[in-house]
């Protein structure tokens, strides 16, 4: 375990669409030393959004929010940033989306591999997990209990050829993350794509920085994985999860589950403090 909190060493800059507003946005991350991630938008008008996870709204992906303020679509950045143990950066933005690239984490956490990390003086504080807890949405759960370090299992359903069930298991490193699931890519069904357009979703959405399904199988193969979609859950997870605003030390088991039950979890353990400990 990492015992310092961390910046990276130099800027890093990339820039794409975003896949659900359709605009172009620039980002740039920046070394910090505050100990916290800071988001600053620059557009119309300039406001910072620091985590809060009672300000998360989750449709169709992760959204900070304050007030009518939103940054939209962090996930795929959070994950990366989580596993290469940064907790302290400055994350500028020309407009309100974190660009989807090619639909993975993969092109950021090359980024972050590249750059480097630097340690902080501040101590690093953990939440490890204590006692054993279930938090449930329909037939949708997250079995949460202890372990030795940051272990997920996942397992995904869907009535489609090209997915059926689908299952994984990940020990949470920054290799692991780069090897087995920062290359899985966000997923969505050819049928929901109108219904996605009418609600100002997936405007910038294409075969380029997503797999798509039709009724038979996948539009755009080959996939990088055999079970890329339940790849691509762990590291919604992953950067969902680290909203919690602390490494994390225990087992998660997700059953088809999604970012709203996502934070639930991370609402849970703030809530509940007798489920864990701070080291």
């Amino acid at each position: 375990m990492m015992a310092q909190k961390a910046t990276i060493k130099k800027d890093i800059s990339f820039s794409g669409v975003g896949v659900h507003c359709g605009q172009n946005v620039v980002c740039l991350l920046k070394p910090s030393k505050s100990g916290e991630i800071l988001f600053s938008v620059k557009n119309k008008e300039n406001f910072e959004i620091r985590i809060d996870p009672y300000q998360i709204e989750s449709s169709w992906s992760t959204i900070l929010t304050d007030g009518p303020r939103k940054v939209h679509t962090v996930e795929h950045l959070l994950a990366a940033l989580y596993v290469f143990g940064v907790d302290s950066i400055d994350i500028e933005l020309k407009g309100s989306e974190i660009p989807i690239l090619d639909g993975s984490a993969l092109p950021i956490a090359k980024a972050l591999e590249e750059c480097g990390i630097q340690a902080l003086s501040d101590k690093k504080t953990y939440l490890k997990v204590n006692k054993p807890f279930v938090v449930r949405e329909e037939d949708a759960s997250i079995s949460v209990g202890p372990d030795e370090e940051f272990t997920i299992s996942y397992s995904i359903e869907f009535d489609h050829p090209a997915i059926q069930k689908q299952t994984f298991d990940l020990a949470v490193n920054a290799e692991s993350f780069l090897l087995d699931i920062a290359p899985a890519r966000t997923f969505g069904f050819l049928k929901d794509v109108e219904k996605l357009w009418a609600q100002g979703l997936a405007l910038g959405g294409s075969l380029e920085n997503a797999v798509v399904l039709d009724e038979k199988g996948v539009i755009n193969e080959p996939l990088r994985f055999d079970d890329e979609f339940v790849r691509h859950k762990i590291s919604d997870l992953i950067g969902d999860l680290s909203l919690v605003g602390y490494p994390l030390i225990g087992h998660f088991d997700a059953q088809k589950a999604g970012h709203s039950l996502h934070l639930k979890v991370v609402r849970f353990l703030i809530e509940n403090p007798e489920y864990y400990t701070l080291l």
